[in-house]
């Protein structure tokens, strides 16, 4: 397992060790002694996952303080262009976003930290994305803005998206807790 930097302070890119033989592949996504290794400190306290049709548009959620949470994000199957964007108001990165394409065999994480609005496409019909998080979810401290108010291109025109998504308020509204 390696920790990949990018650009975001405290976001990574984890890339595991991928396995394959004549049976298909293996890949261990979390084991806590290895992301402390990696100076990643991830407490679980919720997992679940998502299954998105081809053009399914997710986001931008996350939740805010005090129930703000640290999030990993999986492809288990399918592939997905996944978008997070820099909520953090004393950042220097404050309001720009990384995008990365991640599917079910290149045996990548993203590690999103508290403080980003976290969002995916699904490239592929009935791709599923598991999520592991550091709080559980609570529905007051739940929030989200609009997929299409930060900048960044989705290269669809119809996407599908739900109507809870689409009544999101646009970044520039939102005052930002973080």
């Amino acid at each position: 397992m390696k920790k990949n930097e990018t650009q975001f302070n405290g976001l990574y890119i984890i890339q595991h060790n991928v396995f394959n033989d004549e049976r298909g592949g293996f890949i261990k996504t979390y084991n806590q002694s290895n992301f402390k290794e990696l100076g990643l400190d991830v407490d679980v306290k919720e997992r679940y996952f998502s299954t998105s049709h081809k053009n399914v548009i997710r986001g931008m959620h996350f939740q805010i303080p005090p129930l703000d949470h640290i999030k990993l994000v999986t492809v288990m199957q399918g592939a997905i262009i996944d978008v997070v964007l820099d909520m953090r108001k004393k950042s220097s990165t404050f309001g720009q976003y990384l995008s990365i394409e991640l599917n079910s065999e290149a045996g990548k994480t993203i590690y999103i930290p508290k403080g980003f609005a976290h969002g995916f496409l699904a490239l592929e019909d009935y791709s599923i994305v598991e999520y592991n998080q550091t709080t559980e979810y609570t529905p007051k401290n739940d929030e989200g803005i609009r997929y299409d108010s930060f900048g960044f291109n989705w290269g669809i025109n119809n996407p599908i998206i739900s109507e809870r998504d689409l009544s999101f308020c646009k970044f520039a509204d939102f005052n930002s807790p973080f």
